[in-house]
């Protein structure tokens, strides 16, 4: 528990920037909002944010409240389509737009504020006013663009929008007072981007909900009762499965075993490659295979029990550019787990050092088919995977632990 002393701090502002927020609950959304909550203990917390525009699209909220502590002030932007690209890029920007006029009349000397990285003009934004008012600038990198971009074929590797998004990172990086990254791989890319010119790169985790997904027996399954699998051996991948995602080596990984009825397959969650998904298992007549619509966070006890090993996966080129955070919570959950992703991301490291798992590179549906049969014949194994993951999640990857990081990072710009 961290120190009542610390309420000696909640006279001190500390404002957040983001392009997501609550009632939203996707990745960003959510642990920016447990965040900002954990946080309003010990701080007066504000929230500059964007209206719901995900999970919680269309729902009715005011434009300034207070949650939980928190104050929550919403800005609007545009709300083209989406989906297009040059669309998503203008309702972004014009969000920033609006956040940027609201931080100019916000922000004190003094103050400490925390902004959110994204593809959009936001943090630079944020950086400007924080240089006029001398407050301090914390930038948190969720995910790295433009490498996320090159990496899923959205642009070139060698376009100018790189170049640009390059320089303007180099720019920001070197320029605000911290930088958080949420893994090893991605601290040594924003080094790489920095050109090593900078001192304060700061890992600082997202958690598992230790606290609310524990490990459950797989024979009281609700999830596992209602599609009749409680007798398979039960492989899961659960989160967003887009284009980040490694789902082509993973199906044909189980279209070479196939045959083997005992193990099945069970993907819950949505995303771009949904779509294709389900075109692949009727063309290939994957009866192994069965695909669940997202469910709720407040379900993940539930769905995240669902197997007796799970899978997460980064495609080539994603190694520091971000890092699923719904490992943490299978981890929450006592499941083993495949890592399919490059030996250098976080992702991939975890699993080695807790082993908790196994790895396999994100182009290599062979080796993939035999790891998964070789899991599927140890069970005592597994067993002990599971209770190492479930170990390694409330020793290093509770919220409190994650909130006390944070509580540290900031209190150390008031010495």
């Amino acid at each position: 528990m961290i120190s009542d002393s610390s309420q000696s701090q909640v006279n001190r502002k500390l404002l957040i920037v983001s392009e997501v927020y609550f009632p939203d609950e996707q990745g960003t959304a959510y642990y920016i909002t447990g965040l900002a909550e954990g946080l309003a203990e010990y701080f007066r917390v504000t929230v500059f944010c964007g209206y719901p525009t995900v999970t919680a699209r269309g729902s009715q909220v005011r434009t300034k409240e207070t949650v939980n502590k928190v104050r929550v002030e919403r800005c609007r932007g545009t709300t083209f389509n989406k989906n297009n690209l040059l669309l998503r890029l203008v309702n972004l920007s014009t969000l920033s737009l609006f956040v940027f006029f609201r931080l100019l009349i916000s922000i004190r000397k003094g103050d400490i504020v925390l902004v959110v990285n994204g593809p959009h003009p936001l943090p630079l934004l944020t950086k400007v006013v924080c240089s006029i008012h001398k407050a301090k600038c914390i930038l948190r990198i969720d995910d790295v663009y433009p490498e996320v971009l090159i990496a899923t074929g959205v642009i070139p590797e060698n376009s100018l929008t790189t170049r640009c998004f390059r320089f303007l990172n180099t720019v920001l990086y070197r320029r605000v007072d911290q930088v958080v990254v949420l893994g090893r791989d991605m601290k040594a890319l924003a080094e790489k981007i920095t050109r090593n010119g900078v001192n304060h790169i700061k890992i600082i985790h997202n958690w598992g909900d230790v606290d609310t997904v524990f490990p459950k027996d797989k024979a009281k399954n609700r999830l596992l009762d209602e599609l009749g699998l409680k007798d398979r051996f039960v492989i899961s991948c659960a989160g967003n499965m887009g284009k980040a995602q490694a789902i082509e080596t993973m199906f044909n990984a189980i279209s070479m075993i196939k045959n083997n009825a005992e193990i099945h397959f069970v993907f819950v969650g949505s995303g771009a490659k949904r779509p294709w998904m389900e075109r692949e298992i009727r063309t290939r007549k994957l009866h192994n295979v069965t695909l669940v619509d997202q469910r709720p966070r407040s379900d993940q006890a539930n769905f995240l029990n669902a197997c007796d090993l799970a899978m997460a996966s980064l495609i080539p080129g994603m190694a520091g550019a971000g890092v699923p955070s719904r490992m943490y919570n299978v981890m929450a959950a006592g499941k083993p787990l495949i890592a399919i992703a490059e030996a250098e991301s976080e992702l991939s490291k975890v699993v080695w050092e807790e082993q908790i798992g196994w790895v396999v590179e994100p182009d290599n549906p062979e080796k993939l088919s035999n790891v998964i049969l070789e899991a599927y014949t140890k069970k005592e194994v597994l067993h002990n995977m599971g209770k190492r993951a479930r170990m390694a999640a409330e020793l290093q990857y509770s919220r409190e632990k994650i909130i006390q990081n944070y509580l540290e990072l900031i209190k150390s710009f008031y010495n």
